[in-house]
Formats: structure tokens, C-alpha cells, sequence
């Protein structure tokens, strides 16, 4: 298997009609620091037209068959089987917090639906030490990491198992041991943090890389901006990547830039670039091996664009499989933007789970008997870690101001004690015994 990530050259445009000028000593060369360059004789703009698309990678069709035999990974069938139920389970789990949240009981939720193959698809490809920093929809690595099911309930409805404590958001999750940063809700700030520690990791030779994910609409915040030029400069062994499924929230790709995508951005800043399907899963782990074995190697970073996977619409109620509906969280409504045609396609035609399945069934490793089965496992799975979560209680109201200074400060006590004495005044008003003495 040989994965080619390709640098800037690839998408040279035509210069078919201007003469390159010929030079007898290098003093007549151009001298342009920072940059290759060439003279020419005829006035010509780049026109971002003329500049050939990025090509997509990818490894299986949409019925599961390897298209080239030497790009298949030959993973063994214990890997290949991890894979799909980690997708799964996290497509069940995303379907019972989804209802849990719409029916009141948890206060946020955003799916993972349509993007679980470059969830676990990265993740395999990871040694289990490899440092990540997610945007808010990357469960799926967790998943993969074998994060509990009890954790992830736990986190959602702030109980008193919650790593967090109950600070955070929902789905904002964190885990030093599976060494998942926690998620933090500003757009694109893990970027730069994440080249800060690729760099760190480059200077103690730790032989390990850093993943950062985010979206294309993140990819228009200043923190990219910054966070692609200091890795390509300190050259940092970082792998960028974006999930493009073609809306950041409402705004479709054609109001949020212009140019081929997020990939071609790369060898703009001198980053080796590859574009793969985000549906095929296999595809998404190609690409991320291949780039971490350069990126701890050659200590540099690599930017990894997956397209498209378009999470199916909460409207459509057509029988599919096991698989979800969802918007883009749960204070969107996708049906003010998309088109139903749009989410079937997507939903019934190409997914990676399907597509994942359909390899399955063909090397004889899965059947509909293990299928049916696993669902109700799976579900049964999820409610139990769903039930356990819900009798909890809330942690005390006194963490709130533990965990952020040595020793308390004066200011910060002094606002502990005057919630103290609000909640034995007015603790009637309050639910206090739903959270922890």
C-alpha cells in the first residue's frame, strides 16, 4: 500500500503561452526569498479555474469491493470488525442522546452521524499515545480508544462521574488516559494549541504526532491561518484534519469560500496535502498512517481534507438500516438548508457504515444473524450506560470553585460563600436534592 500525498507542484497551472526565460549564470536567476519562482515575458494572472482539482482518495467503491488491491490495507478481520462496531455503537449512542436531549432530559447534543468512518478510520491509524485535539465531533476516536459508554452518558448529563465535573457543555469531552484534550466550544482555538504541542513533542523527541480535527467552516478562522503557517515554519509533526461535509452549521461551502476545498490551501503554506473520501474508511486510514509515519520521521505536518460526508436530515424518516438522523446540533434545524433529495442520497446511497458492511459481507466475516443480534447489543449497551447516567445525582455546587487556583483566592472565596448563604436562604427555590451532598 502506498499512499501518495502530493505538495503544491501537482497543481501548477498551464503556462502553455508564456516563455520561460532561459539564463546563462545563476546571477540572473529571480531572488525571490521565500519562495520558488520563475520569469516569464507575458503578463498573466493565475486565474483559480485553470488550477486542476485535488482528487479524492479512495480505497473501496460504494459497495464495499477494493478497487486497487495495493491500496488495500489487508487489515485483519479483529481490526475490520472494531471498526464497524465502534461506528455503530456510536451511531446508537447518538440516536438515544439525540431523543434524550429533544425529550428535555440532557440540555445539548450533537451527532456524529455521516462521519463515523473518519472517526475510526483516524483513530486505527493512531499509535494510542498519539496526542488529540478535537473540535466537538469526534467521539468516534474516544469510541475507538474503548472510552465507556458510562463516561460519555456521564459527561452529557453532568453527573457526579462526570471527569469534568459538570462544567462543561455536553459532548465537550476530555480524557487525560486515552490523551483526548477536552473539547473547548470557541471555533478553531485547538488549532494553534495543538501545533504548540506537536512542537513541544518535536523538541523532547517523543516519536509520537498530534491530530487535530476540525470543520471547513473553522478552517475561515484566523487560528487556522496561524496554526498551518507556525507548523509548516517549526515544522511540526502534526496531522491537520478537516471534516468538509459541505456546511459549517447553515453556510453552504459556496458562501464560505471560494478556491478546490481546505486541501489546497496546504501547499500554500508548505504542507503536504491529500483530499480522501470520508465515506470510505479504509481510505481515511491509509492517508492517517501514512501521514503520521512521515510527520514523527521527517518532523512535518500534513493536512488531511475528507469529503464529503453529508449527515443525513432529521426529516427523513424512510427505513434505512440501523442508521441516524440528525441536524448539526441540537439548536439547528437542517431542513431550512438542505433538500431532502440531498439527505437521501447521502443517506440511503453512500455512508460509511453501509459501505463498511457491504465489505464485511463479502469476505464472509459478518451476516445478517451477527447484524441483528449486535443491534440489540449494542442498543441494550447504550440504555443501560443511558440509565445509570439519569439516577445519578449533579456534583456538589462547591466544585465550582475547586480545581482552577492552589489556593483559593480571596475574591473566589468570598464568592463561594455568598452562594452559600443565597442557597440557605433560598434553597427551597432550587432542585438540591438532585445534586450531591
Amino acid at each position: 500500500m502506498a499512499v501518495a500525498i502530493a505538495a503544491g507542484r501537482v497543481w501548477r497551472p498551464n503556462r502553455g503561452l508564456s516563455q520561460q526565460q532561459q539564463f546563462s549564470s545563476l546571477d540572473d536567476k529571480p531572488q525571490f526569498p521565500g519562495a520558488s519562482a520563475e520569469f516569464i515575458d507575458k503578463l498573466e494572472f493565475i486565474q483559480p479555474n485553470v488550477i486542476s482539482g485535488i482528487p479524492i482518495y479512495r480505497v473501496m467503491d460504494r459497495q464495499g469491493q477494493i478497487i486497487n488491491p495495493s491500496e488495500d490495507p489487508h487489515l485483519p478481520k479483529e481490526k475490520v470488525l472494531k471498526l464497524y462496531k465502534s461506528m455503530t455503537l456510536l451511531n446508537t449512542m447518538d440516536r438515544i442522546l439525540y431523543e434524550s436531549q429533544r425529550q428535555g432530559r440532557i440540555s445539548f447534543y450533537m451527532t456524529n452521524y455521516g462521519e463515523e468512518g473518519t472517526h475510526v478510520g483516524s483513530a486505527a491509524a493512531l499509535d494510542n499515545t498519539d496526542l488529540v485535539f478535537g473540535q466537538y465531533r469526534e467521539a468516534g476516536v474516544l469510541m475507538y480508544r474503548d472510552y465507556p459508554l458510562e463516561l460519555f452518558m456521564a459527561q452529557c448529563y453532568g453527573n457526579i462521574s462526570d471527569l469534568g465535573k459538570g462544567r462543561q457543555m455536553p459532548v465537550h469531552y476530555g480524557c487525560k488516559e486515552r490523551h483526548f484534550v477536552t473539547i473547548s466550544s470557541p471555533l478553531a482555538t485547538q488549532i494553534p494549541q495543538a501545533v504548540g504541542a506537536a512542537y513541544a513533542a518535536k523538541r523532547a523527541n517523543a516519536n509520537r504526532v498530534v491530530i487535530c480535527y476540525f470543520g471547513e467552516g473553522a478552517a475561515s478562522e484566523g487560528d487556522a491561518h496561524a496554526g498551518f503557517n507556525f507548523a509548516a515554519t517549526l515544522e511540526c509533526p502534526i496531522i491537520f484534519f478537516c471534516r468538509n461535509n459541505g456546511y459549517a452549521i447553515s453556510t453552504p461551502t459556496s458562501e464560505q469560500y471560494r478556491g478546490d476545498g481546505i486541501a489546497a490551501r496546504g501547499p500554500g503554506y508548505g504542507i503536504m496535502s491529500i483530499r480522501v473520501d470520508g465515506n470510505d474508511v479504509f481510505a481515511v486510514y491509509n492517508a492517517t498512517k501514512e501521514a503520521r509515519r512521515r510527520a514523527v520521521a521527517e518532523n512535518q505536518p500534513f493536512l488531511i481534507e475528507s469529503t464529503p460526508n453529508l449527515p443525513p436530515d432529521p426529516h427523513s424518516r424512510e427505513p434505512h438500516t440501523d442508521l441516524g438522523i440528525g441536524h448539526h446540533s441540537t439548536s439547528d434545524d437542517s431542513s431550512a438548508y438542505r433538500s431532502v433529495d440531498e439527505v437521501n442520497y447521502w443517506d440511503k446511497q453512500d455512508h460509511p457504515i453501509s459501505r463498511l458492511r457491504h465489505y464485511l459481507l463479502s469476505q464472509g466475516w459478518w451476516d445478517e444473524e451477527q447484524e441483528k443480534a449486535w443491534r440489540k447489543q449494542s442498543r441494550k449497551k447504550v440504555m443501560e450506560a443511558f440509565e445509570q447516567a439519569e439516577r445519578k445525582p449533579k456534583p456538589n455546587p462547591n466544585l465550582l470553585f475547586s480545581d482552577v487556583y492552589q489556593e483559593m483566592p480571596a475574591q473566589l472565596r468570598k464568592q463561594q460563600e455568598s452562594l452559600a448563604r443565597h442557597l440557605q436562604t433560598y434553597g427551597e427555590h432550587y432542585p438540591l436534592e438532585h445534586f450531591d451532598k
